[in-house]
C-alpha cells in the first residue's frame, strides 16, 4: 500500500504461472541511492499501530529471543493471500509455544543491490507490511538491509547467525520457493534440513493458485498495470489500496467542475493502477486533530468514491495523481491521511473536447460507482 508524496515532476503449460519476483522497500522519503537504501541508518525501532519494528541485525534486543520465537521470512511485498498464509502459521505456531512472533524480511531487497535496473515497482511500504502483519496478530518485525556481507553467508552460517544466535527460532515458516544464503544457493528443503539438526522446526507452505495463478506480487503489479484491480484484489484477498496525505492540486474539481477531489501523488517507485477511472472508497485515516469527524465523513469509515488515477489529459499533461471524489460528503481534507482502496475499473482515461462533455462522464462515473459499490458490499 503505497503511501503518497507531494507532487514531483514527471509458465508452466497449461497455467498462466509468473514467476513471483520481489524487490526492495523504500520509505515515503527516501530516493533511490542506495545511501538511503535502509531504515537502519536512520532509525533503532519504531511502533506502528502496536506492532515493534527493528531496523537492523544489530538493533534487535537481545531480550526478543529469551524465551524462543517463530519467525517467518520473506520480503512480504503487498501482503498478498500466500504471505497471510504464513503470518498465520507463523502467529498460530507461536501462540502453541507461548513465545513472541516475529516476521523477518528486507529493505533493500537483494535485487536493488545485484540488479538495480530490473527493480520492480513496490507494493507499500515496510510499515504498511508492518501493520498488515500486526493485524493478523504478528508481534515484532525485524528489517534488515541486505549488504554484501550478509550476501556472502552460507546457508548454514545465515540459519546459525539469524535463527539461532539473534532470534532464538523455536519454529521457522517458510514459502515453497523460498531461497537464501551465498548465490540463493539454499532453498526451502535445505532451510528444513539445518533446521531440524539445530532443533527448529521448519514449516514450508506451498505456493497457492488462484485461476491458474500463482498468488504473488508478480502477479498483482501485472494486474494493475493493466487496470484489472479486480484481480489485483483476488490475490490480494482484500482491495488494492494506496495512503497518504492530501495535497492541493489545480483546483478545478471543486471550482470549475462541481466534483471537488482528494488528491495524491507517488513516487514512480511505487505501483498503482494503470491510467482510468474508478470506483472504490476513501478512509480517512487520520484526521490530524483527534476528532471523529472531518467535515461530514467519520474517521476510519469506508466512503463510496469515484476514484481517477492519471495526468488529466483535458487539461494537459500534470504530474500523475490519484484524485478521489467522494459520494456523498464535504470536508476539507488538505493534510489528512487518506486510504484509498479500488474495487471496480470503470473506463480508461479520455480526452474530452469541453467541460460539459467531462462534466457528464464525471457524472456517468459516479453512477456507475454506486453501482459498484452495492454489488461489492452485496447489497
Amino acid at each position: 500500500m503505497p503511501h503518497a508524496t507531494g507532487p514531483h515532476n514527471p509458465a508452466q503449460t497449461g497455467h498462466n504461472i509468473v514467476r513471483c519476483h520481489t524487490r526492495r522497500l523504500i520509505h515515503k522519503n527516501h530516493t533511490r541511492g542506495i545511501e538511503d537504501a535502509t531504515h537502519a541508518d536512520h532509525h533503532r525501532w519504531s511502533k506502528v499501530a502496536g506492532v515493534t519494528i527493528w531496523y537492523g541485525l544489530d538493533r534487535v534486543p537481545e531480550h526478543l529471543g529469551r524465551n524462543g520465537t517463530v519467525v517467518t521470512i520473506g520480503v512480504f511485498d503487498g501482503v498478498h493471500r500466500g504471505h497471510q498464509e504464513l503470518v498465520t502459521r507463523a502467529v498460530a505456531r507461536a501462540r502453541e509455544l507461548d513465545v513472541p512472533s516475529v516476521m523477518f524480511t528486507f529493505d533493500p531487497h537483494p535485487t536493488f543491490i545485484f540488479r538495480p535496473s530490473s527493480v520492480p515497482k513496490l507494493l507499500g511500504t515496510v510499515e504498511q507490511r508492518a501493520q498488515l502483519a500486526h493485524d493478523m496478530g504478528i508481534d515484532h518485525v525485524v528489517v534488515i538491509g541486505f549488504t554484501p556481507e550478509i550476501a556472502s553467508w552460507s546457508p548454514a552460517e545465515y540459519v546459525d547467525r539469524v535463527l539461532v544466535e539473534l532470534l532464538n527460532a523455536k519454529s521457522v515458516i517458510i514459502g515453497q520457493n523460498f531461497t537464501f544464503g551465498h548465490k540463493a544457493s539454499g532453498t526451502s528443503e535445505s532451510m528444513r534440513e539445518l533446521g531440524e539438526a539445530r532443533g527448529i522446526d521448519v514449516d514450508v507452505v506451498t505456493l497457492q493458485e488462484e485461476d491458474e495463478h500463482v498468488i504473488c506480487s508478480t502477479w498483482i503489479r501485472d494486474a494493475l498495470a493493466e487496470g484489472k484491480v479486480a484481480e489485483a484484489m483476488t490475490a490480494l484477498g482484500r482491495p488494492f489500496a494506496v495512503q497518504g496525505e492530501v495535497t492541493h492540486g489545480a483546483g478545478r474539481g471543486g471550482r470549475a467542475l462541481g466534483f471537488p477531489t482528494a488528491n495524491l501523488y507517488f513516487q514512480d517507485i511505487y505501483a498503482l493502477p494503470a491510467d482510468g477511472v474508478y470506483a472504490g472508497f476513501v478512509t480517512v485515516v487520520d484526521s490530524g486533530q483527534d476528532a471523529e469527524k472531518v467535515g461530514t465523513m467519520p474517521v476510519g469509515q469506508r466512503l463510496p468514491a469515484a476514484i481517477s488515477v492519471g495526468t488529466n489529459p483535458t487539461f494537459g499533461h500534470e504530474p500523475r495523481s490519484v484524485e478521489s471524489f467522494i459520494l456523498d460528503h464535504e470536508a476539507d481534507l488538505y493534510g489528512k491521511d487518506v486510504r484509498v482502496e479500488f474495487i471496480e475499473h470503470l473506463r480508461g482515461m479520455e480526452t474530452y473536447e469541453s467541460l460539459d462533455e467531462l462534466i457528464r462522464a464525471i457524472t456517468n462515473d459516479v453512477a456507475q460507482t454506486r453501482r459498484a459499490v452495492l454489488k461489492f458490499q452485496g447489497l
